[in-house]
């Protein structure tokens, strides 16, 4: 099996305007540097999670790892730039949000994790101000930042990068002939790379491998993690069928529904179980309408077996819900499966001693300087 990376698709032709673009990079990344554009801490912990490349890395799981890791412990907020939401500004999330209103991602993480603080906002110094005006009973100890690598006028206390291991950062381009945001050389900020999408056993060659060509720095730490596929539940469990399913059979037909930058995975991880699926692929962060839904109406009455559901993302199905162009119909077949990432070899345990460990000694770094 190819060591990573066999799924990128570099367009050459488009070389000398990713030459422009990595210019322009290079001297926004300059001016941070240099302090030029104005960067600011904060007195409580920052993590953020991020990439290099645009879309499809893992964030999303990774930030609900971390959200369970720290929630029994702390206070923890997530702030995110809320993508495709209707709404502008900073926005605290309540148990009226919903996809329009803070995006799907916020959505899916505060449906699970109702008791964490969810805010969204483009303007990261702004969400973080605001989180830290909260009434002290309330106000976060840790903060999680979704997507903000690139967002260089906040200073984290940690900083995490993603790179899909179909997908390595060092074998791909900058946009537009590849999918970088930046030069390669910017992991050279990051704290913790971890290769997301593994499979569940890697070859201590292939870890060798991927290390070596990442260039690991003495202040780094690298993990692998793997994606780990649950039960698929109801997206309207209020009217799911009468015999809810526990999980997918062989003779099943299934619609396949995905609106996410890297869909593959999940193809792959649901034709383990049925070879009667027809996939309807949508660009990333897509909001269906009800075009869509007469495709996948279509899909879903064609489909020749006594048993059919359509299947979706988590992230998906967090836009699902409150669709209007759902159709009624179809709502009790619909089903979405959750995902969680796990690390390889054992080295979840690490990761989370040296996550935690961060942690305090920021808080006992800073009561100290106080």
């Amino acid at each position: 099996m190819p060591t990573g990376g066999d799924h990128i698709k570099l367009n050459y032709i488009l070389a000398p305007l990713s030459l422009l673009y990595g210019l322009g990079v290079r001297l926004r990344n300059v001016l941070f540097t240099w302090k030029i554009l104005p960067v600011e801490e904060y007195p409580i912990p920052v993590i953020s999670i991020g990439n290099l490349s645009v879309g499809g890395t893992g964030k999303t799981p990774h930030t609900e790892y971390l959200i369970r890791l720290l929630k029994d412990s702390y206070r923890v907020a997530v702030l995110s730039r809320g993508y495709k939401r209707t709404t502008s500004g900073y926005v605290l999330a309540n148990a009226l949000s919903n996809s329009r209103t803070i995006g799907d991602e916020p959505y899916q993480m505060k449906r699970k994790f109702p008791d964490i603080l969810i805010a969204v906002d483009s303007n990261r110094r702004r969400g973080i101000s605001q989180l830290l005006e909260l009434p002290e009973e309330k106000r976060p100890q840790v903060i999680l930042l979704d997507d903000a690598f690139q967002h260089r006028y906040v200073i984290p206390s940690l900083s995490i990068v993603l790179t899909d291991y179909k997908r390595l950062f060092y074998k791909d381009m900058l946009l537009p002939a590849g999918r970088l945001r930046e030069p390669k050389r910017g992991i050279c900020r990051a704290d913790i790379v971890i290769v997301t999408k593994c499979e569940d056993q890697l070859k201590p060659i292939d870890l060798r491998i991927i290390e070596d060509e990442i260039r690991i720095q003495a202040h780094q730490l690298l993990y692998f993690t793997h994606i780990a596929y649950g039960t698929i539940e109801p997206a309207y469990p209020a009217i799911a069928a009468p015999d809810i399913r526990s999980g997918i059979n062989e003779g099943d037909g299934i619609v396949l529904l995905a609106g996410i930058a890297a869909p593959e995975p999940f193809v792959e991880e649901v034709e383990r179980y049925s070879a009667n699926v027809t996939v309807l692929q949508f660009p990333d962060h897509h909001t269906f309408d009800r075009d869509d839904f007469r495709a996948v109406t279509e899909a879903f009455k064609r489909l020749k077996a006594p048993d059919r559901l359509i299947l979706t993302t988590e992230k998906d199905a967090a836009r699902l819900q409150g669709n209007p162009s759902v159709p009624e119909e179809l709502k009790e077949h619909i089903y979405y499966m959750p995902i969680t990432i796990r690390f390889n070899a054992g080295s979840g345990t690490s990761f989370d001693d040296f996550i935690k460990t961060h942690i305090m000694t920021f808080q006992q770094k800073f009561i100290y300087n106080t």
